[in-house]
């Protein structure tokens, strides 16, 4: 008989092993489920993991890809993550993603196309681009996405510390909600008017002053990776040198002995919630003035709830987030070959990412408990009962 038998400490082993037996487990069961749909196991598990990375055919368009795909997703898991510690648990990223992106969005195309509004050019031996005011046009879109993010976020926050609501349900459901703005922007308020009635907003890209181009050419490096790196290293300093961090982790951990540190938990909910849609504004900000070029009725891509799991497949730690990050980012691009390659649903890929969650949240039991091989009890007969009868 197997038992499961509580750990005196947890298992340091198992905090850092689960992740890599997670992904292991992961490619087995995604194989059998590739098999199933008439697939080679070997070649679909290849296409997703190796190629992107190592097949002269696929690297060098693959490989610029995985920073790009992962630099929203690191961004808006690390915010994630520091909710998470402190047990807050913002599940409507996608949410904020979206609204932070409609906001940096609408920003660029108030300017569009920027004239002459800022500085007259007599006597200012300035750069044209400064002359013409376009440089103020990226830094405000960062701070429309960034607001919009945090003004999202900041819906379930009020709820819940007003009203004691549940910030998973309530964070959850706007994100439908911010998918219909999305589809009116789309179609309605933010189409573009030489669309030929086609949904979609104007090609920012095409505007350089709200473009997110790349920082080196062919690498996949712009703002927004940058953006993502900035917010581990901040990450990693609040949550390990700082008193906040302290405050943040003895919430999650302990939350009666928080309230005598002195924690205040509305406080800490208002921030964290705020951290958290924050950073996804801005991955929404990056993404829209970069590789989505336009706001689009299927803008979103599912980042927000995939950072879900790079947060938890990091550990809740900057530094996995990144690893975490990276590896996901790499099954979206491989996922992508495989549906093309292999005549892949696209579903198929979103349950491969759905069970390395699965897997991971079932072994973390490994960390706070061990199986224990149990010999059953030998059965004996019951001991005869005295007689009564009298003799």
């Amino acid at each position: 008989m197997l038992r499961l038998e509580k750990r005196p400490n947890p298992s340091q082993f198992w905090n850092y092993a689960t992740p890599v037996v997670a992904v292991l487990l992961t490619m087995v069961a995604g194989g059998i489920l590739f098999w199933v749909l008439g697939k080679n196991p070997f070649e679909a598990i290849k296409l997703i993991f190796w190629d992107p990375l190592f097949s002269e055919q696929f690297a060098a368009y693959s490989r610029p890809q995985l920073l790009i795909k992962a630099g929203p997703l690191i961004l808006i898991a690390v915010g994630l993550a520091i909710g998470f510690r402190a047990g807050i648990w913002n599940i409507g990223a996608e949410g904020q993603y979206i609204i932070g992106a409609l906001c940096a969005a609408q920003m660029a195309l108030w300017f569009y196309p920027a004239e002459q509004w800022i500085i007259s050019p007599q006597f200012i031996p300035l750069p044209e681009f400064i002359i013409r005011g376009e440089w103020i046009v990226f830094p405000l879109m960062i701070l429309a996405g960034a607001f919009g993010g945090w003004l999202w976020a900041m819906i379930p926050a009020v709820l819940k510390t007003r009203f004691n609501t549940n910030e998973i349900l309530v964070s959850l459901l706007l994100v439908y909600v911010a998918e219909k703005i999305l589809a009116a922007a789309a179609t309605g308020f933010m189409r573009n008017p030489e669309g030929s009635g086609f949904p979609g907003s104007r090609n920012i890209f095409n505007y350089n002053a709200a473009s997110n181009q790349e920082l080196i050419a062919n690498s996949g490096l712009h703002w927004g990776v940058v953006a993502a790196f900035i917010a581990v290293i901040f990450a990693y300093v609040l949550l390990h040198r700082h008193l906040l961090g302290f405050h943040v982790q003895l919430a999650g951990q302990a939350p009666r002995a928080a309230k005598f540190a002195g924690v205040a938990p509305a406080r800490l909910v208002l921030l964290c919630l705020g951290i958290s849609g924050l950073m996804a504004g801005l991955a929404g900000m990056f993404e829209v003035a970069g590789p989505a070029r336009l706001i689009t009725i299927d803008f979103n891509s599912g980042y927000g709830f995939t950072a879900i799991i790079v947060a938890f497949l990091g550990r809740l730690h900057p530094i996995g987030i990144v690893l975490a990050g990276l590896l996901l980012a790499l099954t979206y691009i491989g996922g992508e070959l495989a549906q093309f390659m292999l005549n892949l649903p696209s579903a198929a890929i979103q349950v491969f990412q759905g069970m390395l969650l699965f897997f991971l949240l079932a072994l973390d039991v490994l960390s706070n408990y061990r199986l224990r091989l149990m010999r059953p009890a030998p059965v004996t007969a019951p001991a005869p009962k005295p007689s009564t009868e009298s003799v």
